[in-house]
């Protein structure tokens, strides 16, 4: 028999990597899924969660000089109390020798505590009527607190003469040299005080926002409280009797 000589049927071999179902992935595709990996992965890298959203910066942009103003008033006051105590703890240290003498008492320190008394309630005054928005009755507390100031500090001055001029005490006792330092450190922090209310009575007449000048006038008025406590304790301790026993106490000494 011939053997009849044909084609040979065609074998097929399956592709090593087939397609997934559907459409097939282009290298297009795979570029384009890196790169918005790379971005997911920089924006992540980048991103800064401690700041806040756009909506509310305007808001803190607004809110955070006043509450700013307030701290930073705070914190002087604390640094001024240290120093202040620092000082009383001095002066009774210093109380506690054989040699020591106290001081003169002078009466015109009993009116410059009054008119520093009258100060403070005056920018008291001057608050209320800020936040009752009575404009009038605000711009006199002003006027009257700073008034009330100036004379209190002419009258430290006065009191200053009147002990030079006791010619019989000894100008260089530790209690003379104390009462100078004292009232003059407290003195200096009250012209800081009249400056900042110097700034503070011109917008009172302009037209300035409400809250501003609230702010402004209750600044003043806390500062105001503060140094007349200081005063008070200062004055009442060490210039207004024989208050040795009571102020080593207080210090620690006995």
């Amino acid at each position: 028999m011939g053997v009849g000589f044909g084609t040979a049927p065609q074998q097929t071999h399956p592709h090593p990597n087939p397609p997934p179902e559907g459409e097939g992935v282009t290298c297009h595709d795979v570029s384009e899924q890196k790169e918005r990996d790379a971005m997911s992965l920089y924006g992540q890298l980048t991103e800064k969660p401690w700041l806040t959203t756009p909506g509310s910066v305007d808001y803190l942009r607004i809110a955070t000089p006043g509450r700013a103003k307030k701290i930073a008033l705070r914190m002087f006051l604390a640094v001024v109390t240290v120093l202040f105590l620092l000082l009383i703890t001095a002066y009774g240290d210093r109380m506690a020798y054989e040699d020591w003498r106290p001081a003169p008492q002078q009466k015109l320190l009993w009116v410059n505590t009054f008119m520093l008394v009258l100060a403070s309630v005056a920018l008291q005054w001057a608050v209320f009527a800020v936040r009752r928005a009575r404009l009038d009755a605000m711009r006199a507390g002003l006027i009257a607190g700073g008034v009330f100031t100036v004379i209190f500090l002419i009258g430290q001055f006065l009191a200053w003469q009147q002990l030079r001029a006791l010619t019989f005490f000894d100008m260089a006792s530790p209690a003379i040299a104390f009462f100078y330092m004292i009232t003059a450190i407290h003195g200096v922090h009250l012209l800081g005080g009249l400056v900042a209310w110097a700034r503070a009575l011109p917008n009172a007449w302009r037209d300035v926002e409400h809250s501003r000048i609230r702010q402004s006038v209750e600044l003043c008025a806390t500062y105001w409280h503060f140094l007349l406590l200081v005063w008070l304790v200062l004055f009442g301790l060490l210039f207004s009797g024989d208050n040795l026993q009571l102020l080593l106490k207080l210090c620690g000494i006995r």
